[in-house]
């Protein structure tokens, strides 16, 4: 029996700017029906460029050579007519950020009803009751009440669930999932695993999944292609690639786990934050004179401390609170309750007395490229801070971007590069320096290495363990990825519905937590675990 997909000496070539980029090299595999292949590698490795050349998706830029056949027919080469024909009907796509992905002036329903029609020529009745039936088999509850919702009332699970219901719409042979669960959380990204293992068992597909994190392959694979530099280095069952290992790329990625505790905070560390029953309400008004009929309770009584040298990790899932809690302590959104910043209630000072301390109390986002801004270089995005507060008396701003960039792990001799030259984990470690350049004594980390890769990662936090132990900093490290706050976190706080959950030394919350929720999410993290296969 032929395979479902093979793909047979694909080479894709880009022109662009006068060079050739060769973003993929020879690659050769085979997908068979009802089998699960893993294609896994680093950001750039050739991943995505390579599923996408299989139905001819890449611009016309692209020069593609090689064999591509589906099902025993020629898809390399192809009519338009015959290509349109397979793309959503026989293969379909689920893409990584599905925000990108959804029509935002579309709802639901019109947008799954869209794709019936094109394929299947349904309407009206008929395609209303299979866009019901289609969210109904992803997990969509009350799905009826879901097909009049835009993507942005809908949560990151929920977007993505209505993504593989698209994907589903025409009953695919074979799904192409391209890293459908990098930004989720653990929670949501081990139902998204198991609703697509259990999707391609009731409906008999061929899966491709796509993606640069090795844990979730040993969940769901079959068989590993592993990916580097455009070419496929290493291919085979799933077990033995994980046991037996036999290229050194391959080593490296699953080797490239943040591990090890952090360093002891010192006993006579100073107190650099402390909240008590900190809140954080949202008012919802309604009527003609906004009046206020009731709140959203981001956070409710968060009270935490943190001393010099240490990391307190904030954990759960979207919308649990994490961030506007860091918000609310930084008085950035107006809260209630006390906030004493290296022993000064900041909670009712004015904007322009808070002013000064913005110094000390620095951010670092989760998305390098969307906080860092396009027309400016690197050097002065650095130095955008010292232009705002000041460079200490005597010192050269040039010189103190040169200084941290050396402390960062970037060469003093491109910032004069604009962010787009840099790569994922360069961006972030430019960001670092942005915040690090006015020797701040709390740094603010939301979610600062969800977007990278495993190896990068890596890097990252080492240099936030370097930092934090040559400087002395305070860590507000918020993340949904458990191992890197393992890594990194004395303490740990869990929040779920703006409510703190539980709390405590981070070692006696990775080993044994003490609420179900808790335990829900360390299950999903390291044992890809949903929520209902979580004992009480």
């Amino acid at each position: 029996m032929s395979p479902a997909l093979s793909v047979r000496g694909l080479n894709v070539r880009f022109h662009q700017d006068g060079r050739e980029i060769h973003a993929v090299r020879n690659v050769s595999f085979h997908i068979d029906r009802g089998e699960t292949v893993a294609l896994v590698g680093e950001s750039g490795s050739g991943k995505s460029v390579t599923a996408l050349s299989t139905v001819g998706l890449l611009p016309d830029t692209a020069q593609v050579t090689g064999a591509v056949s589906y099902n025993g027919q020629e898809l390399l080469g192809a009519s338009k007519t015959v290509l349109q024909a397979v793309r959503g009907n026989d293969i379909s796509f689920i893409f990584q950020e599905p925000m990108t992905s959804l029509n935002p002036l579309h709802t639901v329903e019109r947008q799954i009803t869209e794709s019936l029609a094109l394929h299947q020529g349904l309407g009206g009745a008929a395609a209303r009751a299979r866009v019901i039936e289609l969210l109904q088999k992803v997990g969509i509850a009350q799905a009826e009440s879901r097909l009049g919702a835009y993507p942005h009332q809908l949560s990151g699970g929920q977007r993505q669930r209505v993504m593989i219901a698209m994907a589903l719409a025409n009953g695919p042979e074979l799904l192409v999932a391209d890293e459908p669960t990098t930004a989720l959380d653990v929670t949501i990204q081990a139902q998204i695993l198991e609703l697509l293992a259990d999707l391609k068992r009731r409906e008999g597909m061929s899966l491709l999944f796509i993606t640069h994190d090795l844990g979730i392959v040993r969940a769901i694979a079959d068989r590993v292609c592993v990916m580097q530099g455009g070419q496929i280095v290493e291919q085979g069952a799933t077990a033995q690639i994980f046991s037996d290992p036999q290229h050194p790329y391959t080593k490296t990625l699953l080797a490239a786990e943040a591990r090890g505790l952090p360093e002891p905070v010192a006993a006579d560390a100073p107190e650099i934050l402390r909240t008590e029953d900190l809140r954080v309400w949202f008012p919802i008004t309604r009527g003609l004179l906004r009046r206020t009929v009731g709140h959203v309770r981001a956070v409710n009584a968060a009270s935490i401390s943190l001393r010099a040298g240490e990391t307190l990790g904030v954990v759960g899932e979207s919308g649990s609170g994490k961030t506007t809690l860091a918000l609310g302590l930084l008085r950035l959104v107006a809260s209630d309750g006390r906030i004493v910043f290296q022993g000064q209630d900041i909670q009712g000072l004015r904007p322009a007395q808070i002013r000064p301390l913005r110094a000390d109390m620095q951010v670092v986002f989760q998305d390098p490229f969307g906080s860092l801004s396009p027309r400016m270089t690197v050097a002065q995005i650095i130095a955008e801070g010292v232009g705002v507060h000041g460079a200490p008396l005597g010192q050269d701003p040039q010189d103190m971007v040169g200084q941290i960039m050396t402390e960062v792990g970037l060469d003093p001799a491109t910032m004069h590069r604009y962010p787009h030259e840099f790569s994922g984990g360069q961006r972030q470690r430019v960001a670092i320096a942005r915040a690090m350049i006015l020797q701040p004594k709390l740094l603010v980390l939301d979610e600062p290495t969800s977007a990278l890769d495993k190896t990068v990662q890596v890097q990252i936090v080492q240099l936030l363990r370097d930092l934090q132990q040559k400087k002395g900093l305070a860590y507000l490290f918020i993340s949904h990825d458990l191992q890197v706050v393992r890594a990194v976190a004395h303490k740990v706080i869990v929040m779920k519905a703006g409510d703190v959950v539980e709390a405590g030394p981070a070692t006696q919350i990775f080993t044994a937590p003490q609420t179900a929720y808790t335990r829900a999410l360390m299950a999903a993290a390291f044992e890809h675990k949903t929520l209902s296969q979580i004992p009480e």
